[in-house]
């Protein structure tokens, strides 16, 4: 196993109980935002991600819960974290396959979908790209993350993408003030 799985694997197990909370569907609205004006990546984000509406679907499709929600003093949050481990750690990126979706709790327990994440580790991309530079996503430069970071993986780099949820901050800041953890059943 990649030795820099082994923290997000650890993470992964710690948010388990976030499953039992995907079983009640009753409350899912999704919000009337429309991305008209919007970027390319964004429409690409939400044609690949439509389905994931339903986060049934992305539990039977192996998605699995990497943080609790996820929120900041001063911005808002980026809420919960589901990623697909195939696809974190392979050093690649793909505008169609992104590495998590990300949910906002709501009171009832379900889950709403607000945006995704595109994630590669450093050493990862590093060992792919020996010419170097950093990676991008259809033109969007990602943003580096040091370590030793909150998450506890190796330096990544990450590029959030808000395709669900509009963001007064734009499309590609990591946190969004519309976004809350305030409805997040204690674990």
């Amino acid at each position: 196993m990649n030795t820099a799985l082994r923290p997000l694997l650890g993470t992964l197990l710690l948010s388990l109980p976030l499953l039992a909370m995907s079983g009640d569907k009753t409350e899912q609205p999704q919000q009337a935002y429309t991305s008209k004006g919007s970027a390319p990546l964004v429409e690409k984000v939400r044609r690949a991600t439509s389905r994931y509406k339903d986060i049934g679907v992305a539990i039977a499709e192996s998605w699995v819960p990497a943080t609790p929600c996820v929120s900041g003093p001063n911005a808002g949050a980026m809420g919960v974290h589901f990623v697909l481990p195939s696809r974190v750690g392979d050093g690649a990126i793909d505008g169609d396959e992104p590495e998590a979706l990300i949910y906002e709790p709501l009171s009832s327990g379900a889950m709403r979908l607000v945006g995704v994440e595109f994630i590669v580790i450093a050493g990862d991309w590093a060992s792919k790209h020996p010419e170097g530079g950093a990676p991008s996503v259809d033109g969007h430069l990602m943003h580096y993350v040091s370590e030793p970071n909150r998450y506890g993986l190796p330096a990544f780099y990450e590029l959030h993408v808000w395709a669900w949820e509009q963001n007064p901050d734009g499309h590609f800041s990591d946190w969004n003030k519309l976004v809350t953890c305030n409805k997040q059943r204690a674990q």
